[in-house]
């Protein structure tokens, strides 16, 4: 049985490295929206799942109906982090070439992973 070409692996570790590492400061400046309420109420979040803003419309303000504006801007950052995550996904898989990092010991703390 062939011996695996050790020198060969650690270089192709090594390039994997560099692109996760390329990856993560791609997303953390990459950014998704989501909206909600006809686009009342607009979450930007990071690729990073860092939440950059959050905007409201003013005629989502019910002082009658707090709990709508609440949903809304609820709705809006669990889609944009959704989003976020699968872009992270997407960006990440692309940098291990489709390897599934989860299956190392419960991932790496990486977004997405």
């Amino acid at each position: 049985m062939p011996q695996p070409n050790m020198q060969q692996m650690l270089k192709q570790v090594q390039k994997m490295q560099e692109d996760m590492a390329r990856a993560q400061e791609e997303l953390a400046v990459a950014e998704v929206h989501a909206s909600s309420g006809g686009g009342m109420v607009t979450v930007t979040v990071t690729g990073a799942l860092v939440v950059k803003e959050v905007r409201i419309e003013p005629a989502a303000i019910d002082p009658d109906d707090p709990e709508l504006l609440s949903d809304l801007v609820l709705a809006a950052t669990n889609e944009a982090l959704r989003a976020a995550q699968q872009l992270a996904g997407e960006r990440m898989g692309r940098a291990t070439g489709g390897l599934d990092l989860g299956a190392l010991g419960g991932g790496l703390g990486l977004p997405g992973m």
